[in-house]
């Protein structure tokens, strides 16, 4: 049972809560666990070429949580827009709002999710799982047996901010802690904010992250950049200075991850992570953080500015996770004209990096719903959606876009006073045996350019172009391509994905 590895690995995020309510319905069978998902599911994810497979929301999450999110009255408003049939059963806790690093009973428990795992990795396909390293459920056992694990306040605390505090009941007496939070939004009232200068407390999360890494082949890390210690000094400095002499010497995740490392030399770290900190997570040790600029700039700018962010050293943009939807995003088929989305969707999955797919997005589905919901409203596939991210995925197997040399190129001038070239993305992948071109048109107009091609074999004759999305085939000199470039001439939001075949003699017939 040997997972594939692959450079630049193509993972696959399941709501799982929702996965396992739609096999049952169809199944009838009650009850119906993660290890009841039926081979043809997972047969289909492996054929469509996925590396990972990401539960999201597995965790048992407490009573408390769900009450929550049953009444907290900004939501309510988003699962009537959602599901307007939504009744209470359809509601959850937030899969974030951890209790319990324990598979949710209602998923089938342990025994259910080890099934599942070997069942992935037969196919090959690895198991990533969450971890909320940042903040636990309020109802999480250490309120009541470790208080001191948490940020504390006062009753001047609670008096002044009582959507950033509540009032527990712990083994030393009632406790004011602190709902976690970042530095620039509301507190999140369903948590409890860990107290990162505390060390007994880091201590525990390092053993918790142990008995996670036993369960799955790596880890999503929520708001990795919160326990950061700048981070959570500016976030919480003067609350904590109390516990300043038990706090850790350096980064918490230096330290967690050589723990799981030395046990699993192979486990995968993913940390979701904003604010330009993304750099020193991987410097800590993650393989693959998320790469939100460049998706902003895709849905809001055009080729200049994201030519500009793919100018990175490879070594950063491999480390990276580029995607076009995720769970906490608008669906990618609501956010973008379907033109524009196929054009993003060649740009980011061609980039080196982790290439991220959300369970939904195949079929073109705009509907995103809150993490607390437990069920989802019918929609429609696009077969157009679906028929291009079969068609994308399929080419995105090639070796050398998993093994290759990335390099950016850079489009040329096709004409006097014509400032159309500089809306042409051009950019190559050059592996032992294959070799690509990846041409995107990302701009409302039309496109022309010369690219200076690197021919790398000098008794080359000529080159074939075959379009892999198209039946676009055709054939230059490697002189001309070597002195004036390859012509191009593109259509708004128009790609190619070319094949190149190197010719050391003319075609017969030539």
């Amino acid at each position: 049972m040997r997972i594939r590895r692959t450079g630049h690995p193509l993972i696959y995020e399941i709501n799982t809560r929702v996965w396992v309510h739609e096999f049952g319905k169809k199944t009838r069978k009650e009850p119906f666990t993660i290890d009841d998902i039926p081979d043809s599911a997972l047969d289909e994810i492996t054929d469509l070429g996925f590396d990972l497979v990401w539960l999201m929301g597995v965790w048992q999450t407490g009573e408390l949580g769900k009450t929550i999110a049953r009444r907290y009255p900004s939501l309510q408003p988003q699962y009537q827009t959602v599901l307007p049939d939504a009744t209470s059963r359809d509601i959850l806790s937030s899969p974030y709002a951890v209790q319990d690093y324990q598979v949710s009973s209602g998923l089938g428990g342990p025994k259910a999710l080890a099934g599942l795992r070997r069942r992935l990795a037969r196919r090959g396909i690895g198991l990533i799982l969450d971890f909320v390293p940042n903040h636990t459920a309020c109802d999480h056992p250490w309120i009541f047996s470790h208080p001191e694990y948490y940020v504390q306040g006062n009753e001047e605390s609670l008096e002044r901010e009582p959507q950033n505090f509540f009032q527990a009941e712990t083994v030393s007496g009632s406790k004011i802690i602190a709902h976690g939070r970042d530095p620039y939004f509301p507190a999140w009232s369903d948590t409890a904010q860990l107290n990162y200068r505390h060390r007994g407390m880091c201590t525990a999360m390092k053993n918790r992250l142990m008995k996670i890494a036993e369960q799955c082949d790596g880890i999503r890390c929520d708001m990795a950049m919160l326990v950061l210690k700048e981070v959570f000094a500016r976030t919480w400095g003067e609350r904590v200075d109390a516990t300043h002499t038990q706090a850790p010497d350096g980064e918490f995740w230096t330290e967690a991850i050589d723990r799981v490392r030395k046990r699993f030399p192979d486990f995968i770290f993913i940390a979701e992570a904003y604010w330009g900190l993304e750099r020193q997570l991987q410097s800590l040790g993650f393989d693959f953080t998320y790469d939100k600029t460049l998706y902003d700039l895709l849905r809001d700018q055009g080729t200049a500015e994201v030519r500009e962010h793919l100018r990175t050293d490879v070594e950063f943009l491999a480390g990276s996770v580029h995607f076009l939807e995720n769970h906490d995003e608008l669906r990618a088929a609501q956010v973008f004209s379907k033109d524009r989305h196929q054009a993003a969707a060649v740009i980011c999955y061609t980039t080196p990096g982790m290439r991220f797919f959300h369970e939904g997005q195949l079929e073109g589905r705009k509907i995103r719903i809150p993490v607390q919901l437990a069920r989802r409203p019918d929609e429609p596939c696009d077969p157009q959606i679906r028929r291009f991210y079969e068609r994308l995925l399929q080419k995105l197997q090639a070796p050398d876009f998993h093994g290759g040399a990335w390099k950016l190129l850079e489009a040329k001038l096709a004409r006097p006073g014509d400032d159309a070239w500089k809306d042409i993305l051009i950019y190559g992948w050059r592996g032992d045996g294959d070799s690509h071109l990846v041409a995107v048109n990302y701009a409302p107009r039309h496109g022309r350019c010369h690219v200076p091609l690197d021919i790398p074999y000098p008794h080359c004759r000529n080159v074939l172009f075959t379009d892999q999305f198209s039946n676009l085939s055709f054939q230059r000199s490697c002189d001309t391509l070597r002195d004036q470039g390859l012509y191009l001439e593109m259509a708004p939001f128009q790609f190619h994905l070319f094949k190149l075949t190197f010719q050391t003699s003319d075609p017969p017939g030539e």
